[in-house]
C-alpha cells in the first residue's frame, strides 16, 4: 500500500503529471465541479501507473486541491514508491 500527497490543479489544458519533493503535482482539464476532478485524477493515475482504478482510492482531501491518494497493490520499483520514500526524508 502506497500513500500519495497530490495536489490537482483542475481546468488545466492539458492532462499531466509533476514530480515535485514529496508530492505530485496533477494538471487535469477537468473541472472541479461534482466531483469530476476526482474522478478524472483516478482515471489518469489508474493510466499512469498501470493498475486499476479500482486500487485507487481519495482518502484525504476529497473536496481540496490537497489530497492523500491510497494506492494498493503498486510495484515497488513504480514512481508512487519513490515520491512516497522521498516524502519520509
Amino acid at each position: 500500500m502506497t500513500k500519495l500527497n497530490v495536489k490537482v490543479i483542475p481546468n488545466a489544458k492539458q492532462n499531466k503529471l509533476v514530480e515535485e519533493p514529496g508530492r505530485l503535482k496533477v494538471y487535469l482539464t477537468a473541472p472541479a465541479v461534482e466531483g469530476k476532478a476526482n474522478e478524472a485524477l483516478i482515471e489518469f493515475l489508474a493510466e499512469h501507473f498501470k493498475i486499476k482504478k479500482s486500487r485507487i482510492s481519495i482518502i484525504k482531501g476529497a473536496k481540496s486541491r490537497e489530497k492523500v491518494i491510497e494506492i494498493r497493490d503498486a510495484r515497488p520499483a513504480s514512481p508512487a514508491r519513490r515520491v512516497r520514500n522521498e516524502s519520509k526524508n
